[in-house]
């Protein structure tokens, strides 16, 4: 993409997926789910890789509102209150580009730590 500043930002499925278009053509379409349990935030990630947390329970989760920070990044707010976590654009294109990895691999820790997508609880 030429630029990392998505042209629009948008949200549907009543906040169950988060849109980004940039001028380039290149689109982005990120489940909210998704975007929740990869929080950027310290309350998940840490402040060291081993201190992330496995965040279970957020089937459901819907982005009920979006802040610009700057030119650099968005901050969502989640039905679960959770509203810490800054995105920027680099961020968000690294989830785009690695869904299916990262994806696979939290689902797998879920499993590994006896927690589900639908029950709420943290490892």
């Amino acid at each position: 993409m030429t630029s990392l500043v998505p042209e629009e930002i948008r949200v549907s499925d009543k906040g169950q997926t988060l849109h980004l278009r940039f001028a380039d053509g290149g689109s982005l379409a990120l489940g909210a789910e998704y975007l929740r349990v990869f929080s950027p935030s310290a309350e998940v990630q840490g402040h060291a890789a081993h201190e992330r947390k496995t965040v279970g329970g957020k089937r459901g989760c819907a982005i009920t509102e979006i802040v610009t920070v700057g030119n650099y990044a968005i901050r969502p707010t989640f039905s679960d209150g959770h509203d810490t976590g800054i995105f920027s654009w680099g961020h968000l294109l690294e989830l785009g580009r690695n869904h299916d990895e990262k994806w696979q691999a939290y689902l797998n820790e879920l499993a590994a730590k006896g927690l589900s997508r639908d029950r709420p609880g943290e490892a």
